[in-house]
C-alpha cells in the first residue's frame, strides 16, 4: 500500500475520533519484535495528526520489568503475557488491551552466505552442530524457548562453547550481519529489518515457537488520547498490510 494512502487513513482515523492535533509526544515503549514495524508505520501517523512518537526498543521483559519499576508510557506493545500481567497489576488499562500480531523464530545467516539446511528438526540440529558460532538474545522470547528447545534435542552440551549472547540492542540479525557469528535465531521480522542479514526459513513446523504480541495504554498515561488513537491506526488496512510485509501475522 502507498505511504500516502496510509496516511490518508490515520488523518480519517482521527477525524472519526474527533480528535484535534496536539503536537503531542507519545511515549511508546515496545518489544523489539514489532520494532520494524513501528519505525514505517510511526512518521505516516505523526504527519496527519502532528503528534511526534517517542519509541524505547527493548527485550519485552525486559520492557515489563521497567514498567513495573516506574518507567513512564503511554502505550506499551509487549507480549500478551506481559500486558496481561501489567494489567493485572494496574499499570496498564484494561479496557484499551489489544491484540497486536504473532511472530515465528526465524533463522538467519549473513546477506550472500550458502544458506544450510534446516528443513526438518534433525536438518535444523546437524546444521548448529556443524556451524562455528551461534548467536540469540539471551533474554528475549526467542532466546528463552531456544535455551529450552537446546535442552530437549539433546544438543545444549554441544552448543554451549559456540553459543553467542546478543545484546537486545544489536540483536541476532545484527550479529549475523556484522559477522559476529555465522548463524543467528530470534523472531522473524528482526532478522528481516536487517538489510545485511538474509532469512534461511522459520524453525521447522513441529518445533517452531510463536510469540503474540499486545498493546496497551498506561494507566497513568499522560497522552492516552494519542496513544490510543496510535493503537487504531495500528489495526487499519493500510497498517495490516505493512504487519504482514514485515513477516508478522496480524491478530
Amino acid at each position: 500500500m502507498k505511504v500516502r494512502s496510509i496516511a490518508a487513513q490515520a488523518a480519517a482515523l482521527l477525524l472519526a475520533l474527533g480528535s484535534v492535533a496536539q503536537a503531542a509526544e507519545i511515549k511508546v515503549l515496545s518489544s523489539n519484535a514489532v520494532k520494524s514495524v513501528l519505525e514505517e508505520l510511526a512518521p505516516q501517523f505523526e504527519k496527519a495528526t502532528q503528534n511526534h512518537i517517542a519509541f524505547a526498543f527493548d527485550t519485552a521483559a525486559a520492557l515489563k520489568g521497567q514498567i513495573e519499576k516506574g518507567a513512564v508510557f503511554d502505550l506499551a506493545i509487549l507480549t500478551d503475557a506481559g500486558i496481561d500481567d501489567l494489567i493485572k497489576q494496574g499499570k496498564i488499562a484494561g479496557a484499551t488491551r489489544t491484540a497486536l500480531a504473532r511472530s515465528g523464530i526465524g533463522v538467519a545467516v549473513r546477506k550472500g552466505a550458502p544458506k544450510p539446511d534446516i528443513s526438518t528438526t534433525e536438518a535444523f540440529k546437524r546444521t548448529l552442530l556443524a556451524t562455528k558460532s551461534v548467536g540469540m538474545v539471551e533474554q528475549g522470547a526467542s532466546g528463552i524457548y531456544l535455551k529450552g528447545l537446546f535442552q530437549r534435542l539433546g544438543i545444549a552440551d554441544d552448543l554451549k562453547p559456540k553459543l553467542k549472547m546478543i545484546e537486545a540492542k544489536v540483536g541476532a540479525g545484527g550479529a549475523v550481519s556484522n559477522g559476529d557469528v555465522e548463524i543467528g535465531m530470534t523472531q522473524i521480522p528482526e532478522i528481516l529489518s536487517f538489510p545485511g542479514a538474509e532469512l534461511v526459513g522459520p524453525l521447522p513446523a513441529e518445533i517452531q515457537n510463536y510469540t503474540d504480541f499486545a498493546a496497551g495504554v498506561g494507566a497513568n498515561a499522560k497522552e492516552s488520547g494519542g496513544a490510543a488513537a496510535f493503537l487504531k491506526f495500528l489495526a487499519t488496512p493500510g497498517s495490516v498490510a505493512v504487519i504482514k510485509a514485515k513477516g508478522l501475522t496480524p491478530r
